[in-house]
């Protein structure tokens, strides 16, 4: 009988199932094939919904989760069902066979009167409806007495027999293998076998071990009765936990298929705003740009008109007065005299108007040839110094940027030839990590804190207020920062 089927009264021994190696080393093509069925596999339960992506994966996990608890529940049930009947068929055969075997504690052997007296006791029939065989057993392994008599005398491997010496049950319901159950296996009949310690009555030492198989038909059919409301109990509970899992998670994919069709829904409407906004924008910047060109055309087309119309009548008063000079009285000279100045200082305004609205043809310059001529221009109008700081810029701009820039910085230089007397007038510009800044400082007594309000009225607010309008209408930054010692006017573009 094999060693680790056998259950014991005191020491309980717990059956582990050792793993096994179900797949040895593998070829390519294995692997390979493998590969290939578990990407099939992949790909199939993606198509799946999450719900029943989900019972699937529950279903293995706590499906072989419930069967390892099943299994475990029924195996010891069938343990404790096995040796609780082989303890009571124990304490029932120690009634009958320790009277037999009290002279083996002086001689260790049975007499031929107690070896009768136990043929006549097997031969009883309220007895032998259980009980098909006895075997008993001294402490070295020798049967001294059995039912199959070709066994009689002889020794055996001793492993339950040393058990039972301790003073346990030992009993086992597994297939009767052993060399000396020959005759119990002819039987044909299902079986358990118990060993069973034989003590002696005065000082209940065990002399001996009492072996007996008892029919197992009623034990199995209880067994796997049991067995059966176990597995009935499992099977439900499981299947009950994987339904009421179902419903949650199903409920809960309805959730969030809802919210992914309510959140395309919305992702398509931003992608359309969105689209929309683009187009918007793009419209913008054209007009913008379209709405520079016009607007510097508007002021050339007035320079011209300027220079033109207004410039043309002053300079013919200015000859008629020359002419008118030569034959008029002294006091008819003064009133002339005050009469040519004041047309020559028109003249002059008018002329420095034209040259301001009409700007020079720009588009074949660079920035830095057109900040340099922008200074250059104002040194020569105003005789006054500008100094250029200027870092590396880019070789080619749009052309709305150059006339932005270029009147950016024109009135600017204005500004601050009027305010203050051109003192300290510095152009700086650089072009870093793709964002073009350009300021125009000077060194004047700075402005007060009311004059640089855009909403107010005034030239100078007129002023300020057009140069941020052009700035910000090429998407760029305007700023200005003003202090005691001076103030600086600012435009950063990205580029």
């Amino acid at each position: 009988m094999a060693k680790d089927a056998k259950v014991e009264s005191k020491n309980e021994t717990f059956i582990a199932d050792e793993p096994e190696t179900l797949v040895g080393p593998a070829s390519v093509s294995n692997v390979d094939g493998k590969g290939n069925w578990r990407t099939r596999i992949a790909a199939q339960t993606r198509k799946l919904s999450r719900s029943t992506q989900f019972v699937i994966a529950a279903a293995l996990i706590l499906g072989l989760t419930m069967f390892f608890v099943g299994k475990l529940v029924s195996t010891r049930i069938e343990s404790a069902a096995v040796q609780s009947a082989a303890e009571a068929g124990a304490h029932y055969m120690e009634a009958f066979l320790e009277p037999y075997v009290q002279e083996m504690g002086r001689d260790n052997s049975l007499s031929a009167e107690s070896i009768q007296s136990l043929d006549r006791l097997m031969e009883s029939r309220s007895l032998n409806q259980h009980i098909v065989s006895i075997k008993i057993w001294r402490a070295d392994g020798t049967v001294l007495y059995s039912t199959n008599k070709a066994i009689t005398n002889r020794k055996f491997p001793t492993d339950e027999i040393s058990e039972a010496l301790k003073g346990n049950v030992v009993t086992d319901l597994e297939e009767l293998d052993q060399d000396e159950n020959v005759f119990e296996r002819k039987l044909n009949l299902p079986l358990y076998e118990i060993y069973a310690p034989l003590r002696d009555f005065d000082s209940r030492k065990v002399i001996a071990v009492g072996e007996f198989y008892e029919r197992a038909d009623s034990l199995k059919r209880e067994i796997n009765r049991v067995r059966q409301q176990v597995w009935i109990v499992v099977g439900t509970a499981t299947l009950a936990m994987l339904t009421l899992l179902f419903f949650i998670v199903r409920r809960g994919d309805k959730i969030i298929q809802q919210q992914q069709v309510a959140l395309r829904v919305r992702l398509k409407e931003q992608t359309r705003l969105r689209i929309g906004i683009a187009a918007l924008q793009r419209k913008m910047a054209t007009a913008t740009q379209e709405f520079s060109r016009v607007n510097e055309l508007t002021l050339r087309r007035i320079g011209a008109d300027l220079h033109d119309g207004p410039a043309q009548l002053l300079t013919l008063i200015l000859i008629r007065l020359d002419d008118l000079v030569e034959n008029c009285s002294a006091v008819d000279q003064e009133s002339l005299e005050t009469i040519r100045g004041a047309a020559t200082d028109a003249l002059r305004e008018v002329r420095d108007l034209s040259r301001g609205l009409a700007l020079p043809e720009i588009n074949d310059l660079s920035l830095v040839e057109e900040l340099q001529l922008v200074a250059q221009r104002h040194e020569q109008r105003t005789g006054t110094r500008v100094t250029l700081t200027l870092g590396s810029l880019p070789e080619a701009a749009p052309l709305p940027l150059k006339l932005c820039l270029y009147r950016f910085v024109q009135e600017a230089l204005n500004n601050a030839y009027r305010h203050a007397n051109g003192e300290g007038q510095v152009i700086q510009a650089q072009y870093v990590d793709d964002v073009l800044d350009i300021s125009v400082r000077d060194s004047g007594p700075g402005m007060a804190a009311d004059a640089m309000l855009l909403e107010k009225s005034g030239r100078t607010r007129l002023g300020l207020a057009g140069l941020r309008y052009r700035i910000e209408a090429l998407g760029g930054l305007f700023s200005i920062d003003s202090s005691t010692s001076g103030t600086s006017v600012n435009a950063q573009f990205k580029l």
